[in-house]
């Protein structure tokens, strides 16, 4: 079998590099081996219900898709490395504060419902047995059963480690010859030439009390989302803003904005340390929808995840490292990188 060079150390990057050595491939992954992507800042929710949005049913599929995947790639990849993803599968609670808050998050139950995702509404007694530091203002919310979670940061360490071998620290300015996947995140539009673009997202992590919070929580606040994703060591991950900006400044607005809608939320967190403020970019497409398949020659990309990197990870290494033996999913059909030529 010819050897495979895998240009891009990320999540997406790394997933697909196990896999095709699963498969008894020889592969090299080409990356700076820091933590500049945006797996580094992702909160790891496993999401398909709380990423569905309007218009976009292929994605929807794949989301679907890949979540009923993570159990057994958390499982296999916890059994080769002995690292601990922190996968959990608890679920989340959707939470409305005010009125107005109530009226869009129906808007988007109803169209679950539709879509006959699992999800069951909840008047505020019930959600506050489901997660009693809830503040007493909500107005109502949801369970939703399917949205799970991992960690990020121990996906990529134990990618890493099941990977030893086949990592090489170096950047990129051009693609090798022979098989290549790349999965450079930004970096594949300079490669590729593809429209990649950077969305800046700001996280926080606090931390206080393990237990404070059972569930993911997701809240429409006056306005404006923000998602709290419990750790069983007390952190909780803050998120997320999204800008069509390229910096890495960390605003004070910003921070406040997240602040205040967490607190809100939940009051106890106003007394939890803040021990993370990062920014990092998402590599979104002009559809927001990822870019899979064959791209030139030997070349084949699998890039452009926008918010749902983390999520789509197992489908994602799955479906090219198929493609790269010569199988084609009808999957892929939705996600060519073509469709912007």
């Amino acid at each position: 079998m010819s050897h495979v060079t895998v240009v891009g150390g990320g999540i997406i990057g790394l997933s697909v590099a196990w896999r095709l050595v699963q498969r008894g491939r020889s592969v090299t992954v080409m990356d700076s081996g820091g933590d500049e992507g945006a797996w580094y800042a992702a909160a790891g929710m496993l999401a398909p219900a709380g990423e569905t949005a309007f218009g976009q049913d292929p994605l929807q599929e794949l989301l679907l898709e890949s979540a009923r995947r993570w159990p057994s790639f958390a499982a296999e990849l916890e059994r080769e490395t002995g690292h601990d993803l922190c996968y959990n599968a608890t679920g989340a609670v959707d939470v409305a504060l005010t009125g107005d808050d109530l009226a869009e998050a129906r808007r988007m139950w109803a169209f679950r419902e539709q879509r006959e995702l699992k999800m069951r509404r909840l008047p505020p007694s019930d959600l506050r047995e489901l997660e009693p530091a809830l503040s007493p203002r909500v107005r109502g919310g949801a369970h939703v059963p399917d949205d799970h979670q991992v960690d990020p940061r121990r996906v990529v360490a134990a990618l890493r480690a099941a990977l030893a071998d086949a990592v090489t620290t170096s950047r990129m300015t051009s693609l090798p010859g022979g098989t290549t996947v790349v999965a450079a995140g930004l970096g594949t539009a300079g490669l590729t030439g593809l429209p990649v673009r950077p969305v800046k997202g700001l996280v926080l992590r606090l931390r206080g009390e393990p237990g404070v919070l059972r569930h993911i929580v997701n809240g429409y606040v006056d306005g404006r989302h923000v998602y709290l994703v419990p750790r069983p060591d007390g952190e909780v991950v803050v998120g997320a803003t999204q800008e069509e900006r390229a910096d890495f400044t960390v605003t004070a607005g910003s921070v406040l904005e997240l602040l205040r809608s967490a607190v809100d939320l939940v009051p106890e967190l106003a007394e939890f340390e803040l021990t993370e403020t990062v920014v990092r970019h998402r590599p979104s497409t002009p559809d927001n929808a990822p870019l899979l398949g064959r791209w030139t020659g030997d070349v084949v990309v699998a890039a452009g995840h926008h918010r749902n990197g983390v999520l789509l990870a197992p489908v994602t290494a799955d479906l090219i490292a198929d493609l790269v033996e010569g199988r084609v999913d009808p999957l892929l059909a939705a996600f060519s990188p073509g469709r912007f030529a």
